[in-house]
């Protein structure tokens, strides 16, 4: 049996769907928009089975991109859950036949509070689409399953018609990247847009020597800083070079190499620095980066040296 062949008809034929229903679009996106954006309360979704499954994952992506939502299970909202629905709320039924029992039993209360409703179904005349406010067509001419049976080109639609409805919303609300990593603190891009430099700062216990340190002495302490630099300062304290485990190599190389010589002879003087130490952590990646340097040194105004940042805590802090 040809497996690769089965693969790439699924996703022809649910892909064929997609495109059919986006040169199709019957109901009224302007209104669902506006209706949803202008709403005082939330966006509930609701749904029975696969068209459930479909509608927490639309939830999520609309919660996720400013839109305040949830999802509620329309058989929990009869046995008590339908007081979590309020009056500014809208409601957006998931039904692909638009007839699900489970479904169907909580719009007369949906009407009774004049809670707004937005169906998905595939029939216009289904009693989902007869209590809407708004009709969304996901009717689908076959499903991938080869019994035109399971939900599969359906369910595609119907997540696709969701996150097109995210998307709307998102335009309509100017949401940004930004936005976004607000509502995902602990995702990349929130650590990317949200953690600073002073946030992963070395301050206590840093390898620093004085100019007048002997290379024996600074390699004690760049051992103990476990930092593979040490910092070398002058008597009042600001930053006049950096020995690195590379100008060591270098050093080492020499026919004249004299480890008891002074530690400012082999190091970097004038080493890359940076004052800010609320610059983001994902821009002083890109300045180490830039400068193929391990540590960035964090000085003051006075170029006093206020903490160091390694770019294995970079790393280990996941920013990228």
């Amino acid at each position: 049996m040809d497996y690769k062949q089965i693969v790439s008809d699924v996703l022809l034929l649910e892909s064929e769907e997609l495109r059919k229903a986006s040169q199709s679009i019957s109901f009224d996106i302007d209104k669902a928009v506006e209706l949803i954006s202008n709403a005082t309360g939330k966006l509930i979704i609701t749904g029975v089975g696969k068209s459930g499954l479909v509608g927490s994952k639309i939830a999520a992506t609309l919660a996720s991109t400013g839109t305040s939502s949830f999802f509620l299970h329309p058989t929990e909202a009869m046995h008590g859950d339908l007081g979590m629905i309020s009056k500014g709320d809208v409601v957006l039924g998931i039904s692909y036949s638009g007839e699900s029992d489970e479904l169907i039993q909580i719009l007369p209360h949906l009407k009774r509070f004049n809670i707004p409703l937005i169906a998905m179904a595939k029939n216009s005349k289904s009693t989902l689409a007869s209590y809407s406010d708004i009709f969304i067509d996901i009717s689908v001419e076959k499903e991938a399953c080869p019994l035109d049976a399971a939900p599969t080109s359906s369910t595609t639609l119907t997540m696709a018609m969701g996150d097109a409805l995210a998307i709307c919303l998102m335009k309509k609300r100017d949401f940004k990247k930004e936005d976004f990593a607000s509502f995902h603190p602990g995702g990349s891009l929130g650590k990317k847009l949200f953690v600073k430099v002073d946030d992963l700062l070395k301050k206590e216990n840093l390898p620093i020597v004085s100019r007048e340190t002997i290379l024996k002495d600074a390699i004690i302490t760049m051992s103990e800083g476990r930092l593979g630099n040490v910092i070398i300062l002058d008597d009042d304290k600001k930053i006049i070079g950096l020995l690195s485990d590379g100008d060591l190599r270098r050093a080492l190389m020499e026919d004249n190499f004299d480890i008891n010589c002074k530690v400012e002879e082999v190091a970097t003087l004038n080493p890359k620095t940076i004052n800010n130490k609320n610059l983001l952590a994902s821009d002083a990646l890109k300045v180490i980066e830039d400068y193929k340097i391990q540590l960035l040194i964090v000085a003051d105004d006075e170029n006093k040296l206020v903490g160091l940042l390694h770019i294995h805590d970079l790393i280990q802090a996941g920013i990228k």
